[in-house]
């Protein structure tokens, strides 16, 4: 440090600057720099400038060292440092600490997702006292919307969604006071100058506004109709939880037969007794993120059965707009709160649409006029390790960064066609968009291209390349082959082995055991239960599941009954179709030869080597669920009944082949049946086939491992949301001795493949 002279107390004076990058704008950065230096004495200022936050500051060596310490651990919530750098300047001489107009710079810009309401304003929500007592759109530096409403950047009011609600004279002084906890907060609004709620039918007339409305829809609430509920990223659809009629009619209206809805409890307090939960599930649930947190049900939990059929765990968030607080607080315990939507289509987030789409589900709307800049569905999580495990990454967390081990240069990854989300990159930055859904319709597809228009503009990336699945018929992989790029093409397991990988921090090579239900494979085959080894550059298939044929194509996806069948008539032959079991007694003699000759002369069937199908196949030959009618019912529902038994040991398996080794479940298919005329009970059959799996799994990894010399495996894919299956491999793995890593970042499931297309296109162009 370079000193000046001393202050007085024989002191001496030093001078510093400091460049801080990541989400530290408009989350209250500047304010909490400007208090923290007025509080230690220090002089100086900070400023915006376009790669984050430039500070100087002055004064003792003492004081300097604790103002350094709380840019490190007394940062505001929102705000998160991706980089952070100092040096000594010389010492000047000035008084107090100021905020300085922004400046000029290299650009490195990072936007804040949306994040619940914070407790200091929702302590004012409910008090009589305040100005903004219940009104529901308070927020401050430290909570609110933030990328849903932002329309470009730099990110200030007039390039949001609040650029039509012009601040009153009480708002405008919090807004400039660099004391107050709402200064330069763009949302920040009052009853006298910001949006309102109102409540209509589903002609979209105004039955009711402001207090009445919220008033009204508790009355609608309480009598079992559906409310479509506008909150930060888009619509809900609320029924009364504990209400069995009014859950039955919202599943046949938004036609979801039997996927789980999720569910919104009053607080903390109500949520232990809906879910068992530990400390770190409830940090989650409290977190400024708000996600849904799938839990274990209690023994007693009071929610309607058909919130969660077949299912022994709830998706459960708490409220965290002011309007969920205000619709809950004293008047429900659990209110279901699910996208709204219908089956298959992205969330609605625009109120004509969701007018238009929704009419014909909900019974009535509330609505306000805060206008939705773009659409962002709830984050799903469960822990695993004591970690965080995304099932879905969205709201809260998107479009946070992921830090790459390597720079790599401004590209667009557009991800697979389930779970649909994209990746942008800058630098070491990789940002992965909020989860936007499967690409099967053109609603999805729309959503698509909005939000890589969005994300792109708002980062002011412009890709040089785009990178996409090997599939080249999925709707993400024709728009990065019409985009005029550079275009690398990536295989779907090679994805999801890097993005694990590249979250990680991993370079060099790896095992990756990759386990999901579908991708396209280098050899035109259907993959899914492989074992790679390799990194960015490339990869070798040192081991997969034996192939087996998917019995009328997609088809076979709805109906798990079509694997049962093809494993067994591996096993058995055409014995196979006389079985007396339900995969086999509903076909008749024709049928019978159809799908023989389907399965012989692999006519509409495809070779496949997907874990997914495998716990299909399990799944229907154990009677637990013949069809689907969600992705991944089967395999989930089989799950549950596995976690029923205790500990039963294993079945048989089969491991060749030397260069690359073959998985082979036929021994285990005819244990399954031994096991089932033994009278078996159907549980420890599930349990049994489960630890089959993670046995052939670790088996298999630790031979790839003697023959590679590698010890770090990377486990990825859609069967890895299988907590049962995870803990088994995991703990396998780590009985010998082998450095395991998993998601924490982003999903194992395809919600994460356009993060690994990322890491490769741009390693390799890099390269």
């Amino acid at each position: 440090m370079v000193p000046m002279a001393g202050n007085g107390d024989g002191k001496a004076i030093v001078r510093k600057r400091f460049l801080i990058s990541g989400i530290v704008q408009g989350v209250g950065f500047r304010p909490f720099v400007f208090r923290s230096a007025c509080e230690l004495g220090l002089t100086g200022w900070v400023r915006n400038i376009p790669a984050g936050v430039e500070i100087e500051v002055q004064g003792t060596v003492e004081t300097l060292d604790t103002f350094q310490r709380a840019l490190v651990h007394d940062l505001p919530p929102l705000a998160a440092v991706t980089s952070s750098f100092a040096e000594d300047i010389p010492p000047v001489p000035e008084r107090g600490f100021t905020i300085l107009p922004s400046g000029d710079g290299a650009k490195n810009i990072q936007v804040a997702p949306d994040s619940a309401i914070c407790d200091d304003c929702l302590r004012e929500l409910f008090d009589p006292a305040d100005r903004r007592y219940r009104y529901p759109f308070i927020t401050c530096t430290n909570c609110g919307p933030r990328y849903s409403i932002i329309t470009a950047i730099p990110y200030d009011r007039p390039r949001t969604t609040m650029a039509g609600f012009p601040l009153c004279p009480d708002c405008r002084r919090e807004y400039d006071d660099p004391a107050d906890r709402r200064f330069h907060a763009q949302p920040i609004a009052c009853p006298a100058c910001g949006p309102q709620l109102r409540l209509l039918d589903c002609a979209a007339n105004a039955i009711a506004e402001r207090n009445d409305a919220l008033a009204q829809a508790i009355e609608l609430l309480h009598a079992g109709k559906i409310l479509a509920v506008k909150g930060i990223g888009g619509y809900h659809l609320a029924v009364d939880a504990c209400n069995p009629e009014a859950v039955k009619r919202l599943r046949e209206r938004k036609k979801r037969d039997e996927k789980p809805f999720a569910v919104m409890a009053a607080d903390l307090v109500t949520a232990r007794g809906l879910v068992v939960l530990d400390d770190q599930e409830e940090r989650l649930l409290t977190g400024p993120e708000s996600p849904i947190v799938i839990a274990r049900k209690t023994p007693d939990c009071p929610v309607a059965p058909l919130v969660a059929p077949a299912n022994g765990w709830l998706g459960l968030m708490l409220p965290y707009a002011p309007v969920h607080h205000l619709l809950m607080r004293d008047h429900f315990a659990a209110l279901v709160m699910t996208s709204g939507n219908v089956s298959d289509e992205p969330v609605a987030f625009e109120d004509s649409d969701a007018l238009r789409r929704l009419n014909g589900i909900a019974d009535f709307f509330l609505v306000h006029n805060r206008p939705i800049h773009v659409r962002s569905d709830d984050s799903v999580l469960r822990l695993f390790q004591g970690k965080p495990l995304f099932y879905r990454r969205a709201r809260g967390y998107a479009p946070r960064a992921v830090r790459l081990p390597f720079t790599a240069p401004p590209l667009l990854a557009v991800g697979a066609e389930l779970k649909g989300a994209v990746c942008l990159t800058q630098g070491d930055q990789a940002f992965l968009s909020q989860h936007i859904g499967d690409l099967q319709n053109s609603s999805t597809a729309d959503s698509f291209r909005h939000t890589i228009r969005h994300l792109a503009g708002i980062l002011e990336i412009a890709p040089q390349l785009v990178a996409c699945d090997l599939h080249p018929d999925y709707i993400s992989s024709l728009h990065a082959a019409e985009s005029g790029l550079p275009l690398t093409r990536v295989q779907h397991h090679h994805a999801h082995m890097a993005a694990c990988m590249a979250e990680n921090g991993l370079e060099g090579e790896v095992i990756g055991i990759i386990f999901d239900g579908t991708g396209f494979g280098a050899d035109g085959t259907i993959w899914g239960g492989e074992f790679l080894v390799g990194g960015y550059e490339g990869f070798q298939r040192a081991g997969n599941f034996l192939p087996v044929p998917l019995a009328g194509g997609d088809t076979a996806v709805r109906e798990p009954w079509r694997m049962a069948l093809a494993w067994l008539y591996r096993s058995l032959g055409e014995r196979a179709f006389n079985l007396d079991h339900p995969v086999a007694r509903h076909l008749d003699d024709t049928q019978k030869g159809i799908f023989a000759a389907m399965l012989e002369r692999g006519i509409n069937a495809p070779l496949t080597s997907s874990c997914g199908r495998l716990f299909d196949a399990a799944a229907a030959l154990l009677n637990v669920r013949q069809t689907v009618s969600y992705d991944g019912q089967a395999a989930i529902e089989l799950e549950a009944l596995a976690e029923t038994a205790e500990a039963a040991g294993t079945y048989s398996f089969g491991i060749t082949g030397n260069e690359r080794l073959v998985i082979d479940f036929t021994p285990l298919f005819q244990d399954l049946l031994a096991d089932t005329a033994a009278g078996t009970e159907a549980a420890a059959m599930a349990y049994r086939f489960h630890a089959t799996v993670a046995k052939a799994a670790v088996e298999t990894a630790v031979r790839i491992a003697g023959k590679t010399g590698l010890d770090r495996i990377v486990l990825s894919g859609g069967v890895f949301q299988n907590r049962l299956l995870s803990e088994m491999v995991y703990t396998g793995l780590l009985d010998q001795g082998l450095q395991i890593f998993t998601h924490r970042l982003v999903p194992p499931n395809d919600g994460g493949i356009a993060l690994g297309q990322a890491a490769i296109a741009g390693w390799q162009r890099r390269r």
